[in-house]
């Protein structure tokens, strides 16, 4: 396995803001998307956005680190680790857009939306980076074995 100190510390900067680039942008895709859709039963005002992308990286990251743990080369590298994990998850996924949705939704008088998002926000993201790493270790992500 790779270790950072095989690896020139600028180059590890660099595949963790090209993974940041690639996250943030997909993140403020799926927000577009989102928010142009007025798909029917969605709850106006509702951040679908930010639920959908931290549901998605979480299940995402959880499938990464199942990957890895599995010692799944080129995931096993550490370039490849700070480029998905640290800079596309980590991008992708936004807890301070959360926060700062909360708080609007809580300014705006919508107390009970903000406690709703707030109640069903954490347990799908823990239970999606579950199941991605359960998905993981079972070998459905991936290279074959």
């Amino acid at each position: 396995m790779s270790h950072a100190h095989d690896h020139p510390r600028s180059r590890l900067y660099l595949w963790v803001a090209l993974g940041s680039s690639l996250g943030a942008l997909g993140r403020w895709a799926v927000a577009e998307v989102m928010a142009g859709s007025g798909a029917p039963g969605m709850a106006p005002g509702w951040p679908w956005g930010t639920l959908t992308v931290n549901v998605a990286g979480s299940l995402l990251i959880g499938i990464l680190a199942a990957l890895v743990a599995r010692h799944r080369a080129p995931l096993s590298q550490l370039p490849a680790q700070l480029f998905l994990m640290t800079g596309f998850c980590g991008a992708f996924t936004t807890f301070s857009a959360f926060g700062l949705e909360t708080l609007w939704l809580l300014q705006a008088g919508r107390t009970g939306m903000a406690m709703a998002y707030v109640a069903c926000s954490a347990p799908l993201w823990i239970f999606a980076a579950w199941a991605g790493y359960r998905l993981g270790l079972q070998g459905r992500w991936g290279a074959a074995r």
